[in-house]
């Protein structure tokens, strides 16, 4: 068996991935708000040996097209994604919960509380996806008279982090004696405040809960901007990216991995999870039928919408559909780094209009195979052994119809070419990612003190 293993997330996207999930007879047309169905897929990962599950999130609704074609869409009422993985964390023993929460829109002491309690609750299963919003449409949710600049929303990302990570060092780790003979509780010389004063927050903590099982909960980053790629190579420890070529793919993994030395950091201290979604039937004809059912669900206002963040200068409606867009627009440097994909992808594989929507509806940019199982297995492994990934994030065109696909059909194939476990290795999300346990600061300044 490879010394090195796959690690595999599952990107839950309520109904699934593809855009027309929810009308798909194979999805659970309510999951945004069915908490039996997220106990399905959670469950379903599990069984599949899956190192974490994963939501993406907003905190809003983002309305773009007409209104038609926004009462055609199945993605506007879902749950909040901490307060939903402390519930699924009570019915599952393994698989790590990913949350989403942005620092640009929320408090870091009720965030690092927030996630240090589902840290605890889950026994160390928990981690944060640290996303600035890319959406514009949400400031007036939270008071603002605008949506502040990439550069001032990554800045204030650094900062908000060291400040989470310093309030979940609060307390070390062996502070809490619990001692009824002694009548000791806890060691106050083991309690700090973080009394932070940095340009965009002042917070003094300490947090009042003591530290997580896994010292900090994993923390991963969604982005591939150039301020993207720096954020993930100061302080995550995964991060999920989009690609559809071999070569794009190797490409950031080197650029990415090449950034770690000058924060002190070791290349397997940042595990690379490109997307992608995977339409699986046992046969080729299986797969390809499969994946025209779904795109004869497609609504063409979805459709047109689907990429209208991609052209959003334009009006769409008046375009030939069958035929190629009329120009490709240049993104804005090192900023919208998924625009930058799709556009390459577009003009790469000269696609209409159509084609483009209807390869966009699967995944959004992501990367999409349709094939047998030994066919999407080729492919990963590809991937995983040429320095394009370190896993994948799995993402189900349609749940939970596609995930059981992936778990009875992929899996296994994976394991008989021993790419991937065949029992998990750890009880904690970061003991089956292969990621150290981060030592608490206030600890380690005492230790270098002493020395």
């Amino acid at each position: 068996m490879s010394k090195r293993q796959l690690r595999l997330g599952a990107f839950i996207m309520a109904t699934g991935h593809h855009i027309a999930a929810w009308r798909h007879p194979g999805s659970q047309i309510d999951s945004g708000v069915n908490i039996d169905h997220y106990i399905e897929v959670a469950k379903i990962a599990e069984r599949g040996l899956f190192d974490q599950v994963f939501v993406a999130d907003s905190p809003g609704v983002a309305h773009r097209g007409d209104r038609d074609s926004f009462s055609r869409q199945g993605r506007v009422s879902y749950f909040e994604p901490v307060t939903l993985w402390s519930a699924l964390a009570a019915v599952t023993k393994h698989i790590g919960f990913v949350a989403t929460a942005s620092t640009t829109y929320e408090d870091p002491f009720l965030l690092a509380r927030k996630f240090a309690s589902l840290d605890h609750i889950s026994k160390g299963r928990a981690a944060w996806n640290v996303v600035t919003t890319g959406s514009d449409r949400v400031y007036g949710n939270f008071g603002l008279e605008a949506h502040p600049d990439p550069e001032q929303r990554y800045e204030r990302a650094h900062e908000f982090i060291d400040v989470v990570k310093g309030l979940w060092d609060s307390f070390e780790d062996d502070a809490f004696a619990r001692d009824p003979q002694s009548g000791v509780y806890f060691d106050p010389d083991k309690l700090h405040a973080v009394n932070h004063q940095g340009k965009h927050f002042k917070v003094s903590g300490p947090l009042n809960l003591e530290r997580p099982p896994q010292g900090y909960p994993v923390i991963v980053q969604a982005g591939s901007s150039e301020p993207g790629r720096e954020l993930a190579a100061a302080t995550a420890e995964a991060i999920f990216t989009a690609w559809t070529s071999l070569a794009e793919a190797q490409a950031f993994y080197k650029d990415v991995k090449g950034r770690l030395a000058k924060y002190g950091r070791r290349p397997d201290q940042l595990l690379i999870l490109p997307g992608i979604s995977p339409v699986i039937g046992r046969t080729e004809e299986e797969a390809q039928a499969k994946w025209a059912d779904l795109q004869k669900l497609i609504h063409p206002s979805v459709g047109l919408n689907t990429i209208s963040h991609f052209w959003p200068d334009d009006d769409l409606t008046k375009w030939d559909l069958d035929a190629p867009p009329p120009y490709y627009p240049e993104p804005p440097k090192g900023r919208n780094s998924r625009q930058q994909v799709v556009i390459e992808l577009a003009r790469r594989e000269r696609f209409t209009v159509r084609q483009l929507y209807e390869y966009l509806a699967g995944a959004r940019g992501h990367w999409v195979v349709v094939g047998t199982p030994q066919k999407i297995a080729d492919e990963i492994q590809s991937w995983f052994e040429n320095g394009a990934a370190d896993g994948f994030n799995v993402m189900p065109p349609v749940l939970p119809e596609s995930l059981n696909d992936f778990v009875d059909l992929v899996v296994p194939e994976l394991q008989r070419r021993g790419l991937f476990r065949t029992a998990y290795e750890g009880k904690t999300l970061r003991e089956n990612l292969g990621l150290d346990r981060p030592e608490n600061q206030f600890t380690l300044a005492r230790r270098t003190r002493a020395a």
